[in-house]
């Protein structure tokens, strides 16, 4: 089938959506239409559209579609901000755990360093981890690179830690010995395999925020475990946390702060953001009615008016 609809003007974008029932003030929609693309915005339409048609629902208007667009910018900086956080902590400790266990080079001279990964990965492992270097522009890179490189190929790996990307950073993870890996994600009060699948989902939203894509309704594709009711029951009692939608990465990110950054104020600016957003239905995000209850969020507890 081709694709036969043609290009609209901002006026003509904003006369569609009217025609179709959404309310609003046209000027405003053109403004806004100008600096936000009309199909990153129908992801926040999208639960108001009728199932049979194009048309809107009664009552769907423009001002509550770039309110959830708003919120959602807001956001993913909050999780973005977390998620840093989280990164260079897993960063910092990969590069000691690994450094005292094998050597300054051995990520890059000894496949058997990271025995997870054939030698086919390790070798993709470190083609990866130079081609970033070189792109690097660091000046601790420079200064190596003038005073070592004659001996040296190779970065120490907490440099190279520093340069990698979040993804070559988790295929070093993903590559560690058990030992290793344990070590790290005891920082984390959780298991070696948990603090895995938490760092691929992690990867994959940082990469969805990166691109500006939408977090407030997204199901996730790359869904991260629960630790299980023991010894974790704060993650199943008086309140399940499910796996599927964003209060599962939000509460990974309350848990995962509350063990490397426990003076952090991030779980009071998520609190701020719901409550500066009371219209945001956080069913949506997978906000169970009691989430507040959960004792991984109990302190960020403000009033009932957050039981959204």
């Amino acid at each position: 089938m081709k694709y036969t609809k043609p290009p609209l003007t901002l006026e003509q974008q904003a006369d569609l959506l009217l025609s179709r029932g959404m309310s609003g003030d046209r000027d405003l929609m053109i403004e806004r239409l100008s600096s936000v693309n009309y199909y990153r915005l129908s992801g926040y339409w999208f639960p108001f559209r009728n199932p049979d048609d194009d048309s809107f629902k009664p009552g769907t208007s423009f001002d509550t579609i770039w309110n959830r667009y708003v919120f959602d910018r807001h956001l993913r900086l909050l999780v973005m901000d977390a998620i840093e956080r989280i990164e260079i902590a897993v960063r910092t400790r990969l590069a000691h755990h690994h450094s005292l266990s094998c050597g300054a080079f051995a990520y890059a001279t000894d496949p058997a360093s990271l025995p997870k990964l054939s030698l086919d990965e390790h070798a993709r492992f470190l083609e990866r981890v130079n081609e970033e270097t070189k792109r690097s522009r660091e000046i601790f890179i420079e200064h190596f690179r003038k005073k070592y490189g004659t001996d040296h190929p190779h970065l120490p790996v907490w440099m190279a830690t520093e340069v990698m990307t979040f993804g070559t950073m988790l295929t070093f993870f993903r590559g560690a010995s058990h030992k290793i890996k344990q070590g790290i994600a005891s920082v984390f009060g959780i298991p070696s395999k948990v603090l895995d699948s938490w760092l691929l989902t992690l990867n994959t939203i940082r990469n969805i925020c990166a691109h500006h894509g939408r977090l407030w309704n997204r199901e996730l594709g790359v869904k991260p475990l629960v630790p299980l009711p023991a010894p974790y029951p704060d993650w199943h009692t008086p309140v399940p946390v499910r796996n599927t939608r964003m209060f599962a990465v939000l509460t990974i990110c309350r848990y995962s702060l509350s063990h490397i950054a426990p003076q952090s104020g991030w779980p009071d600016r998520v609190r701020s953001l719901l409550a500066g957003f009371p219209e945001i239905p956080l069913a949506s995000m997978g906000f169970p009615d009691n989430w507040y209850d959960c004792p991984i969020w109990r302190n960020a507890r403000d009033s009932n008016s957050l039981g959204r």
